[in-house]
């Protein structure tokens, strides 16, 4: 196909053709959108007929939440991707421009409203004289929303920074501060919770990160013989990680709804249906991910494993915003 390009004073009668990377872009946004709808929507529907009564601001605090678990899982999933494209025999030397730096932008932003609600007592604020930003050094869920907000700030340093690799323990940070954050010490064996969690959440983070990663490096690249081995090395890490979140994830669930209620919690607590409908979601991305490495496997092509694959980002990216609901949604067992 040739492209040729007309004078400014003469037309050819047709319509420029939209460029693929606008329509990309809007795809994205759209579906950023559909995904926001989940933790603001979610807890009214998720609570409805329970009899349980939701915090003030389950909603907005949700959104935040999972804006705060994707921005994490970004940065995480390019250092663990690019560590394996450093790996592969005849990789191209140019790596796809990083997207570390916004997400600890949009990670400091999302951790910084969290704190705002934690300064005021777990009280949506309505103005900023309600916060205390003093109170936050008084309790433990202040300092932990502080180390966040610090981790994202130091996080987006280092990425611009000529070593963008020593971001991870700034992630580490925010990370650890989520696990202790979702068990509070009155918890009954509130390390191992925190344990779990922070296994879960870390292994997460790599799975869906390092997916989108692989997506957007394959894309620079012209090479299909390294896209294919990067995918198929991405691929057997991913299985690792998915078995390490599933066991993580039951056994976190058994903590919080004991093994002799967890039917009926499932369908009768906002907490369980939620669980519910991530674990049906979970189970649809491990087909997908199945899918995909049959395809990079037994397929004449191994890079069409890559259409399965987009479909599993886009259905982890609904599971990213489901954490964020379960989060702010209230545990169906007193501790």
């Amino acid at each position: 196909m040739t492209l040729t390009r007309s004078s400014p004073g003469v037309s050819d009668g047709s319509a420029p053709r939209p460029r693929p990377a606008t329509g990309r872009a809007v795809a994205v946004l759209v579906l950023l959108a559909l995904a926001a709808l989940i933790p603001l929507l979610g807890p009214s529907a998720a609570l409805h007929g329970t009899g349980e009564a939701a915090a003030p601001g389950t909603g907005g605090i949700a959104l935040l939440r999972a804006v705060l678990f994707a921005a994490l899982c970004v940065p995480l999933g390019e250092l663990f991707v690019n560590r394996l494209a450093r790996t592969v025999p005849g990789a191209p030397p140019a790596l796809t421009r990083s997207w570390a730096p916004y997400a600890a932008g949009v990670g400091f932003v999302a951790a910084l409203g969290l704190a705002s609600v934690v300064s005021t007592g777990n009280l949506v604020p309505h103005s900023p004289a309600d916060l205390d930003i003093g109170g936050l050094y008084a309790s433990r869920d202040g300092k932990l929303a502080l180390l966040e907000v610090n981790a994202f700030a130091a996080a987006g340093l280092c990425a611009l920074s000529r070593r963008p690799g020593t971001q991870v323990w700034p992630l580490a940070a925010v990370v650890v501060a989520e696990a202790l954050r979702a068990h509070p010490t009155t918890e009954y064996s509130p390390l191992l919770g925190s344990g779990l969690t922070l296994v879960h959440l870390t292994c997460a983070s790599l799975w869906v990160g390092g997916l989108l990663h692989s997506l957007r490096t394959l894309r620079g690249w012209d090479a299909p013989e390294a896209g294919a081995a990067l995918l198929g090395l991405y691929a057997r890490v991913a299985a690792v990680l998915l078995a390490a979140i599933t066991a993580t994830g039951v056994w976190s669930s058994l903590r919080r709804m004991p093994s002799g209620t967890i039917l009926g919690q499932l369908t009768d607590t906002a907490y369980g249906r939620a669980l519910l409908a991530k674990v049906i979601l979970v189970a649809a991305v491990a087909a997908l991910a199945l899918w995909a490495r049959v395809r990079l496997r037994r397929a004449a092509d191994p890079l069409s494993a890559c259409s399965p694959a987009r479909a599993e980002v886009v259905a982890l990216g609904v599971v990213v915003a489901l954490s964020g609901l379960l989060t702010a949604l209230p545990v169906p067992i007193r501790w």
